[in-house]
């Protein structure tokens, strides 16, 4: 082999490694025209250091975190991606603290190594963060909707609205056109909550029956109370009622004015409410019980007010 030649490869090699947090793999040097007794031969010489099998850091045995998730999917073999928590980790919608590296890879066969979660999957989709191969920002809550809580599955969806990944409403058009596998309903029905947009006439006809029995007896929607127009009014509770659609209520300028008319009918001596269509269509037994607390504490503040006087 010619000096020249070797020179190219080993250009070939440190410019690849430096595009994958100084890390390669066996077959990528092999396709480099490295043979295998040229591997071994670096090995021994501490030019290349193990990492899993097959997979090895350039130049020092100190890798980086970025350089250790790369390890593991070269280690999976082409078309090998992040997934799962460690997919949700590269993203930064949830924090790592140890545990096992989760790859997907596209076919039916991996090796084994030891610290590594293998996920066959067919029709695999994968991009690309930090330079790492990662499965999609949908796919990964997708994946994290089989195994986790719901709050903690809602903080990942939040935390991928709040880094600008995906909002809600993307995510919901995702899942609409992701074949059926574990996670897919869990997301679909926790997305729903949150974007879910009723009419008018369907709060009109959902909403009341829940507030009833809850002990709100003299409901009036549509009033106007301090000169706003609000959903639902309580003058016997002295409580207002708003009903917020999950895509309309999500900017900036709309929080800030829901939170100006809660603090206005609160300085009227008023209790300001706010649930989310969402709520009302698929969590009734939470609003009913919250409307229940509200109703029985505002008679039992007037109970003890007359009863001063």
């Amino acid at each position: 082999m010619g000096a020249q030649t070797l020179q190219t490869m080993r250009g070939g090699v440190w410019a690849l490694a430096r595009e994958q947090h100084d890390v390669i793999s066996l077959w990528q040097l092999l396709a480099l025209a490295f043979t295998r007794k040229a591997v071994r031969h670096r090995v021994e010489k501490g030019r290349l250091h193990p990492i899993f099998r097959g997979v090895y850091a350039v130049g020092t045995p100190n890798t980086t975190r970025f350089g250790f998730l790369i390890a593991a999917v070269l280690a999976c073999g082409e078309g090998a991606a992040l997934s799962h928590e460690s997919a949700a980790e590269l993203w930064g919608i949830r924090r790592r603290e140890g545990g096992p590296v989760h790859v997907a890879v596209p076919g039916t066969s991996c090796r084994r190594h030891e610290g590594i979660v293998v996920h066959r999957r067919l029709g695999l989709v994968t991009t690309k963060r930090h330079g790492i191969p990662v499965t999609t920002i949908a796919d990964t809550l997708i994946d994290l909707a089989a195994s986790l809580s719901r709050d903690h599955l809602e903080a990942a969806i939040n935390q991928a609205d709040h880094l600008d990944l995906i909002s809600p409403g993307q995510l919901g058009e995702a899942l609409d056109q992701t074949s059926p596998r574990p996670g897919v309903r869990t997301l679909k029905r926790l997305i729903d909550i949150h974007t879910f947009v009723a009419t008018t006439t369907w709060l009109e006809r959902h909403f009341p029956p829940i507030a009833r029995r809850a002990g709100f007896t003299d409901l009036e929607g549509q009033k106007k109370v301090n000169g706003k127009r609000v959903d639902f009014y309580s003058a016997d509770l002295g409580a207002v009622i708003e009903t917020d659609g999950g895509r309309s209520h999500r900017t900036p300028l709309q929080q800030t004015e829901d939170r100006r008319r809660d603090q206005l009918h609160l300085a009227a001596g008023l209790v300001p409410l706010r649930f989310t269509h969402g709520q009302i269509r698929y969590e009734r037994q939470h609003v009913e019980d919250v409307l229940r607390r509200v109703a029985n504490d505002r008679r039992r503040g007037r109970g003890r007010a007359s009863a001063r006087t």
